[in-house]
């Protein structure tokens, strides 16, 4: 079995403490904007776009993170509503983070007359990088309690401090027993969705529809792997994430059918007539001499 050794904080002083989760986090969305921003300008859009939509956006993702987290574990934040608000100490949605990120950010840049479409085709593959980097984050920090598991590559977190530790002993009793990596899983499945999205670049219209398409692409890994952790059960034997999924995927996939359609390829003109080649002019002038 693999062993996770790593302490979850960086830092940890005081009153003062930084997470790998929340450095990676950050190191994320500063890399999913950069990209945002150099494709744009590649295809031409002003970089002032993306850089004026990112501030709403990331805004937008942590009151939505924090929303689906709250939600999510309801039975606990009931009994003290300040902890609400208590985002220093951990806690986040990652489906809360896209949607309302999405959400922010489409609501300034349509305000802002703003190529929505396009920006948000340009967000897709980048969201899919931020998604990677901060799940490094949920493996150091021992985070997302999975179902146990006898296969080799399963894990178990040997530091104290790693929440993946003590659900361990919660759950099973044993807090050195392994269990799926599941967000390696999901890890997997971004790159398996990055290769997709990325090879349909430019060959989807209208603008926006390379945005719906990822959607229901992690929807449905999200949706698969979500059956190997452990979260609160709301109903059908489905957790908060699943619905999520379901929703996410009807919505993306109702919006495919009834408007997306590939571009034409585009007309390649015909080549120009080469230049004639001086050895054949050449061979002509020798040609008219021997005849005359």
């Amino acid at each position: 079995m693999i062993k996770i050794p790593f302490d979850p904080n960086i830092i940890s002083t005081g009153s003062f403490t930084l997470s790998w989760h929340g450095f990676l986090s950050f190191v994320a969305v500063s890399a999913a904007v950069y990209l945002v921003a150099r494709w744009a300008k590649r295809d031409g859009i002003n970089q002032d776009y993306v850089y004026n939509t990112a501030v709403f956006a990331i805004a937008g993702g942590i009151v939505g993170a924090r929303v689906v987290h709250v939600a999510d574990n309801w039975h606990f934040y009931r009994h003290d509503l300040g902890q609400v608000f208590a985002l220093w100490e951990g806690g986040i949605g990652l489906w809360g983070a896209i949607l309302g990120g999405t959400l922010a950010g489409v609501i300034y840049a349509r305000i802002s007359r703003y190529p929505v479409g396009k920006l948000l085709d340009l967000s897709a593959p980048a969201l899919l990088i931020a998604q990677t980097i901060g799940r490094i984050g949920d493996i150091i920090n021992g985070e997302h309690w999975s179902k146990a598991t006898s296969l080799p590559w399963g894990w178990y977190f040997s530091d104290p401090d790693s929440p993946g530790r003590a659900g361990a002993e919660r759950l099973f009793g044993d807090p050195d027993q392994p269990v799926h990596p599941a967000v390696v899983y999901e890890m997997i499945w971004n790159g398996i969705a990055f290769a997709i999205i990325w090879r349909l670049r430019n060959r989807l219209k209208p603008d926006g529809a390379l945005f719906m398409v990822y959607l229901a692409l992690y929807a449905v890994g999200r949706f698969a792997i979500q059956f190997l952790r452990i979260d609160p059960v709301k109903f059908w034997g489905l957790q908060e994430a699943h619905l999520i999924a379901v929703m996410v995927f009807v919505l993306a996939i109702g919006f495919i059918i009834w408007k997306v359609r590939f571009k034409p390829a585009p007309e390649v003109p015909p080549a120009p007539d080469q230049p004639e080649r001086r050895v054949d002019r050449r061979e002509r002038r020798s040609k008219a001499r021997a005849k005359a």
